[in-house]
Formats: structure tokens, C-alpha cells, sequence
């Protein structure tokens, strides 16, 4: 299971005595001891005018998507509430998970010619209102799956698209090859999913890489918690400060690495370093994040050729070299990946050159 919510971030919540997050406290220990199982394309007609008054037809990938009720139960798939083409039902989380898995398939078909997550075009697939205040959302390997929140803390899950991409794009990393899920390589697939998600809301927003606000989560709190988002790629460490939370413990270079054996040696939490390291890429690029430096974060994953337990100095070995394959040797799309990792400590200039 491929969690949004690290656990160390529901362990501050449960832990909480203050009375008013008292339910907030008894959501996220049920959260906690909550052990979900583990379960194992379309086409659409495009119209278009060319040469002032040809009209040409071609056929073009499209979602197939299909959003289940768990009505409160802790039971998947759920009844079907919502699938392709079906008109808005009214609940706000079956529409924006519709919604989020919708703008997710365009993002991956528009910036990198992907049909789903699975490359096949395959069926999104979604749950919402699962469990009773379930303050989390997940990637099971077959479908997304959504909380409502305790409503103290965590309002809610399908509000936010960098949510919703950032947990199907752990679906594309385990079509692609998979990154084990521990230490640097599964700090590696978090920071995937953070990059992924980041540039689908982008991608969404029609936003540059200047404009983004490289959030992640932004709009799940509550306004009683003291911050913006869960995770921030530009800032690592800086997307909350609250007395219930504490404050965000990613760091942002390599210097300052977390060793624990908690969150499977830190997923969540060194997932800051590769997050900054593709911003400082993203940024000194400039333009549309999605274009240039999110191609190559892209072509790196899916080359076929990056090993599952890959950690920061190979992945970012990796990316060097799938930029000199896409852009050549001596461009600025490779200076600017060599720039990033060594920005956040990773690699050396000197042990970047070919």
C-alpha cells in the first residue's frame, strides 16, 4: 500500500489530548491500525479543421474511469457510483475523484504519450468515503482509495489533484518496474509520485514552473492546522509548523538525511532531497516543468534500465543520461540535471562528466 499520509504525521495526530482534535486523535489511531488488503483502453473521436476547412476525425486516448462508494465500510471495491461518460452525481467526493483521475489521464497522455497508468489504457479506478474519519489516501496496485478525514485535521482527500496524481503515479512506477519501497529507493518512489503530481496540477492549471506553488496536499488541512500542504518540492521541510504536527521533517540536501527505521527508513521523509533536486532542474529550465525536465524524470523511470533498488547517486546518474540521450551531450537540459543534483549534495560536478 502506497500511502499519501506518512505515518509518523498520523502518529503526532493520534498522540494529540487536546478536546477539540479528540475525534481527530481516534481517526488517525483507527488509520493506524488499519491494514487495507492488497488487490490484485478507450478511445474518443477528435474532431479538428484543417487548412481553414478540412474537418478531420482521429481517434484519440480517453479514461475510462469507474469511482466506487465503500459507504463508510472499510471494504473495496465499493458500489459503482460514477463511470466514464456518466454525468456529476452531486457528492462532492465521487466528482472530484472523477475529476482528479480525468485531468491525471490527460496529463500523462498529453506530456509523455501514456494511455493510463498501466500504458495500455487501462481503467482508472477509485473508491471514496472508505472507513469511518479514515485520514489517509492510497495506491493498493489496482485502484486509488480515499478517506474523508477526521474533519479536524484532515479535511478531506479528493480536493486536491496533486493527491490524486501523486498516488497513480505510484501506479506507473510499478507498471515501469517498481522501486522498492525502503530507504533511497523507496524515498526515490515517493519522490516520483510527488514530481508527478506536482506537474499534473500544473499541467491542469496551465501553470509554469515559475507560476507553481510545488505543493503537494495543499487544501487537505483544515484551517485549524498551521500550514500550506504535506510536502513542498521548492522548500522541503517548510509546508507545516503546528503544534499538534510538529513540523515538516524533510530535509532538503543530502547532508542532512534522516536515518530511521520508521516509514520504511524515512520514504516520506528523505523524499525532500530528489523532490529539490528536480525543482532546482524544473526551475533553472524554466517554462513549462512538464516539457523538458519532467520528460527526462520520465524517460528515466520508464528506459527499463533503472534498477529497483536504485538510490539517489544512481538515479541521478540515470537522468544524466537520459538527458544527453534526449537533448544531447553539452546541453542545458544536462547542465541543468548535473546543476540540481549537485545542488542537493547527491553528486559532484567532477563525477557527473561522462
Amino acid at each position: 500500500m502506497r500511502a499519501i499520509i506518512p505515518p509518523y504525521l498520523l502518529a503526532r495526530v493520534a498522540s494529540a489530548r487536546e478536546p477539540h482534535l479528540a475525534r481527530a486523535a481516534v481517526a488517525a489511531r483507527a488509520t493506524l491500525a488499519a491494514r487495507p488488503g492488497d488487490l490484485a483502453g478507450r478511445a474518443q473521436l477528435r474532431l479538428t479543421i484543417e487548412d481553414g476547412d478540412t474537418l478531420v476525425a482521429e481517434r484519440v486516448p480517453a479514461p475510462d474511469r469507474a469511482v466506487s462508494d465503500a459507504q463508510r465500510r472499510e471494504d473495496l471495491p465499493g458500489v459503482l457510483v460514477r463511470d466514464e461518460d456518466a454525468p456529476p452525481t452531486g457528492d462532492a467526493a465521487v466528482d472530484e475523484a472523477y475529476e482528479g483521475l480525468g485531468a491525471t489521464f490527460a496529463f500523462f497522455s498529453e506530456a509523455f504519450g501514456r494511455a493510463s497508468i498501466d500504458g495500455r489504457g487501462g481503467v482508472l479506478a477509485a473508491t471514496v468515503h472508505y472507513g469511518r474519519d479514515y485520514d489517509n489516501a492510497f495506491w493498493n496496485g489496482e485502484r486509488m482509495v480515499f478517506g474523508d478525514g477526521d474533519g479536524e485535521v484532515f479535511s478531506g482527500f479528493t480536493r486536491s489533484l496533486s493527491v490524486i496524481a501523486h498516488e497513480l503515479a505510484h501506479g506507473v512506477t510499478e507498471f515501469s518496474g517498481g522501486l522498492e519501497y525502503q530507504g533511497q529507493p523507496g524515498a526515490l518512489n515517493e519522490s516520483l509520485s510527488d514530481v508527478f503530481g506536482a506537474l499534473a496540477e500544473q499541467h491542469h492549471r496551465g501553470e509554469t514552473a515559475a507560476e507553481a506553488s510545488w505543493l503537494i496536499g495543499a487544501g487537505i488541512f483544515t484551517e485549524a492546522v498551521q500550514g500550506t500542504a504535506l510536502r513542498s518540492l521548492a522548500a522541503p521541510g517548510t509546508a507545516y509548523d503546528d503544534d499538534v504536527l510538529g513540523r515538516d521533517p524533510q530535509p532538503g540536501h543530502l547532508r542532512d538525511y534522516v536515518e530511521t527505521e520508521s516509514d520504511n527508513g524515512g520514504v516520506h521523509i528523505n523524499s525532500g532531497i530528489p523532490n529539490r533536486a528536480f525543482h532546482l532542474v524544473a526551475t533553472r529550465l524554466g517554462g513549462y516543468a512538464w516539457e523538458r525536465a519532467g520528460l527526462i524524470w520520465y524517460r528515466t523511470l520508464t528506459s527499463g534500465t533503472l534498477s529497483p533498488t536504485a538510490d539517489f547517486a544512481a538515479f541521478a546518474q540515470a537522468t544524466l543520461t537520459a538527458a544527453e540521450q534526449e537533448y544531447g551531450e553539452g546541453s542545458e537540459e544536462v547542465d541543468a540535471v548535473r546543476a540540481g543534483w549537485s545542488g542537493v549534495g547527491v553528486i559532484e560536478d567532477a563525477a557527473a562528466e561522462r
